[in-house]
C-alpha cells in the first residue's frame, strides 16, 4: 500500500487538537520561540519500522519549518540503539509534537514488526497473511498501512469494498426463508444469489462456512472465497481439498480458501501447512504491541 498523505488530514488534525490544543503551555513557558533544536528517533528495542511519512506530515502541520531526515525507508528492520530519523526546527514545535509523533510512530511500528513475525513463521509457504476490520476507529488505513510495511495484505477496506457473508447474516436469512425455500437451495446458494442479483459480477463475495458442509455449499453457491471460521488444522486441510478437488466449469473457477479464527504465532504455521491460500488475523491491528521508541531532543 502506498502512502497517501490526505487520508490522515482529519486524524491528524483530532490529535493536534486532543494534545496540544491552544498550545503547550509548559514549553512554551520556558523556551523562546527562536531557540532552534535537533531530535533523534531510536529504536529501543529490534523491530520494523512503520509510520515515517506520518510524522513528516504531521510535523508539517504544526511548523512548515520542521525538516525531517530519515535515514531508511518504511518496512525497514532496525536493531535496538539504531538512530533511524532525525527532526530539525524550533524547540518548542519538536518539543510539543514529540508525544504525538511517538504515538503514531511506536503503534505503526508495533503493527508492522507483529505481522512481520507471523509473515516469518509460514515461509516459504505460498499464504497470505492479511488483516481484519478489528481497527482502532479513525485509524483504519494507518493500520492497515502498517500491515503491508510488514509484509503482510490488507483484506476489505471497509464494508462498501467487498461482500463478506458472516454467520450472523445466515443465521438471520435461515430465519427469514421458508422450509420449503430452504430444501430447495442452500441458505448459503440463497444468500449468494440475492448479492449476486445485487452487487453484479464485479464484487468479491466472500462466505463465511463453519462445517464442511457449508463449505460445499459455498463451492457450489459460486463464492469467490471461502473463510473456514475457527477450524483446527484438519477440518482446514479436508476443506482446501474438498475445494481443490472439485470440478469447476469453463464459466467458473476455484474459490480461494482462507482460515481464520483465534489463529496465534504458535499454530500459524501448522495452519499454513493445510494449504490453504489466505490467513485473516485479527491480532495483528488489535492486539499489537507498540515499539519502544524514543525521540532524544537536544539544542543545536
Amino acid at each position: 500500500m502506498n502512502f497517501e498523505s490526505q487520508k490522515i488530514n482529519t486524524l491528524i488534525q483530532l490529535a493536534i487538537q486532543e494534545d496540544i490544543g491552544p498550545g503547550d503551555i509548559t514549553t512554551e513557558s520556558i523556551f523562546s520561540p527562536h531557540l532552534m533544536g535537533e531530535g533523534e528517533f531510536i529504536a529501543k528495542e529490534d523491530g520494523i519500522i512503520a509510520g515515517l511519512p506520518v510524522i513528516g506530515h504531521f510535523f508539517s502541520k504544526i511548523d512548515e519549518n520542521i525538516f525531517l531526515k530519515t535515514f531508511i525507508s518504511d518496512g525497514t528492520f532496525v536493531k535496538k540503539g539504531e538512530v533511524f530519523a532525525s527532526v530539525n526546527g524550533r524547540v518548542q514545535s519538536l518539543l510539543s509534537g514529540e508525544r504525538i509523533a511517538l504515538n503514531f510512530l511506536q503503534r505503526l511500528s508495533g503493527i508492522a514488526t507483529f505481522t512481520a513475525q507471523f509473515v516469518e513463521k509460514v515461509k516459504p509457504l505460498k499464504v497470505a497473511i492479511m488483516d481484519t476490520r478489528k481497527t482502532v476507529p479513525g485509524w483504519r488505513y494507518l493500520e492497515k498501512y502498517a500491515v503491508t510495511m510488514g509484509g503482510g495484505v490488507n483484506h476489505r477496506m471497509g464494508l462498501y469494498d467487498q461482500v463478506l457473508i458472516k454467520d450472523n447474516h445466515l443465521d438471520f436469512m435461515k430465519k427469514e426463508l421458508s422450509a420449503e425455500e430452504i430444501a430447495d437451495a442452500s441458505v448459503i446458494k440463497k444468500t449468494i444469489s440475492k448479492v449476486r442479483r445485487k452487487t453484479g459480477s464485479n464484487i468479491l463475495i466472500e462466505v463465511e462456512t463453519r462445517t464442511l458442509t457449508e463449505v460445499e455449499d459455498a463451492i457450489n453457491a459460486g463464492a469467490d472465497v471461502i473463510l473456514l471460521d475457527n477450524m483446527n488444522p484438519a477440518g482446514i486441510k479436508k476443506a482446501v481439498s474438498l475445494v481443490k478437488n472439485c470440478k469447476y466449469g469453463k464459466e467458473s473457477y476455484r474459490p480461494l480458501t482462507e482460515a481464520s479464527g483465534n489463529i496465534t504465532l504458535d499454530n500459524v504455521k501448522s495452519i499454513a501447512e493445510t494449504g490453504v491460500d489466505r490467513i485473516s488475523i485479527g491480532a495483528l491491528t488489535h492486539s499489537a504491541k507498540a515499539l519502544d521508541i524514543s525521540l532524544k531532543i537536544s539544542r543545536k
